[in-house]
């Protein structure tokens, strides 16, 4: 009677080891790729919105052009800041604009009323009545090709030109007087903010006055 003898072979055991390894190496690899992609394309998406979004805050802006001031009684009691959005800007809705205005003892801060509206009057910018109030401003058009600086919803664009009236006589009251250090910003809701500052005159004999 013959005896059956089993041989096992070594070989194929290692050769289902290393398989399974080898399967085991390609869904890693196949995971750590797919990560890596997703990764990589959520950097590419923020890379792009911080890109837009940093080209905007340079681009954009609000450019102070001149600020004049009317007197009575020696004190400056109204003022004008003309601005216009710097070149590249986007549009600027005026009514989301805050301005921020300091002398030596007082610092103020002025939002849009848009009951201080008015196109540009035939008698001068003085005479309008876009001015009043202790905190807020006005907004006179000067230039606005499109019509889109409106009362309800003043945005301003490439080429408009405005004015944006205070009223020292009520913010800084009795006004600004005599060599009354001034200094401010216009700051829209996205880009760069305009700054001015200046020092009212030794005197004050006339009605208008350059102050910026």
């Amino acid at each position: 009677m013959k005896t059956l003898r089993f041989i096992r072979n070594k070989a194929g055991d290692m050769g289902i080891g290393a398989m399974i390894v080898f399967i085991a190496m390609v869904l890693v690899a196949g995971i750590a790729a797919s990560v890596l992609v997703q990764t990589a394309n959520k950097l590419e998406i923020q890379a792009m919105q911080t890109g837009q979004e940093t080209t905007a805050e340079v681009a954009t802006g609000i450019g102070v052009d001149d600020i004049c001031g009317q007197t009575n009684a020696g004190v400056i009691e109204q003022a004008t800041i003309a601005i216009s959005p710097r070149s590249g800007s986007r549009d600027i809705d005026l009514s989301k604009v805050t301005i921020e205005v300091s002398d030596a003892t007082t610092k103020i801060i002025l939002h849009y009323d848009q009951a201080l509206y008015a196109a540009m009057a035939n008698t001068g910018i003085f005479d309008s009545a876009a001015f009043g109030g202790t905190d807020t401003f006005g907004i006179i058009v000067l230039n606005d090709a499109d019509g889109s600086c409106l009362a309800a919803s003043p945005v301003i664009n490439r080429g408009d030109h405005v004015v944006l009236t205070l009223s020292p006589l009520d913010s800084f009251a009795p006004g600004w007087g005599v060599r009354t250090d001034i200094w401010g910003m216009v700051i829209p809701e996205e880009g760069s903010t305009g700054i001015f500052a200046f020092r009212t005159p030794s005197s004050m004999p006339d009605v208008i006055y350059d102050l910026y």
